[in-house]
């Protein structure tokens, strides 16, 4: 589980209904059915408008991203990508593909399978480059789904703000409904901009980072592999490897005490 998502989430919402409380208001208050349909119903649509259906698949499926936490392989990636590259220094490139069936990594096996088979520098390079742009910018994609329903909401709270001032017009003729109408209509705001606020531009900015270090990452494979196919000296090679390592740092599982 991620430690900051929700947790976040929580201590926000906690936050503001505490401050409700302390300025003399109650949380019931802000409990609007109506309000809640008005907006993130609003959202829904206007962001299934912006994007294709399998964008917004793929956003809510990226939900799980944000509220789980992996610890990054970086460190265990620079030592297997070493030994390699001891392997090839020492005995060959071609003696690198009986260690292509212990290799797990799906894009480490690719890249490895590329300098095994021969294929040019160039082209290997072209090859692995094109793949990390196309899944980065397919989820980065996914991830603006948030994003944009950050931007949507807002404004769908202030079209519900009107609807409700309009339903509250209608009743002049009767002093007892206006105050807890117009209460009720500026609920609608307090919703979208909530919303868009602790939800959903919070969560967009936490994928975007995390699509980012899975292409930083794939981009650590590919020049290993490449650097390996080079024939670079692994002692430089660990050099060049450490530049691509400082992102993940913060991500690293921690060691435990002896």
């Amino acid at each position: 589980m991620d430690k900051t998502t929700i947790p976040g989430v929580v201590v926000a919402i906690a936050c503001i209904l505490i401050g409700q409380k302390i300025e003399g208001g109650h949380a019931g208050s802000l409990m609007q059915a109506t309000a809640f349909i008005i907006v993130i119903g609003g959202t829904i649509g206007a962001v299934m408008v912006a994007f294709p259906f399998a964008e917004l698949k793929k956003g809510v499926a990226m939900v799980k991203q944000a509220i789980t936490d992996r610890s990054s392989d970086v460190p265990e990636l620079m030592k297997q990508l070493l030994d390699l590259a001891g392997i090839a220094r020492r005995d060959g490139v071609l003696a690198l593909e009986s260690k292509l069936a212990e290799i797990k990594d799906p894009f480490l096996k690719r890249a490895l399978g590329f300098l095994v088979d021969g294929v040019e520098a160039s082209v290997a390079r072209g090859a692995l480059e094109q793949e990390i742009e196309a899944e980065f910018e397919e989820n980065n994609a996914a991830a603006k789904v948030w994003e944009s329903a950050g931007g949507f909401s807002p404004t769908v709270g202030i079209l519900g703000a009107v609807l409700g001032l309009i339903h509250v017009m209608e009743n002049l003729d009767d002093p007892t409904k206006l105050g807890g109408g117009i209460a009720t209509a500026f609920v609608a705001t307090v919703y979208g901009v909530g919303a868009a606020n602790l939800v959903f531009l919070p969560l967009a900015n936490k994928l975007k980072r995390k699509v980012s270090l899975a292409k930083e990452r794939k981009i650590l494979v590919a020049e290993g592999v490449l650097s390996i196919q080079e024939g670079l000296n692994p002692r430089v090679l660990e050099e060049k490897l450490k530049a691509f390592a400082g992102s993940h740092a913060a991500h690293a599982p921690a060691k435990k005490a002896a």
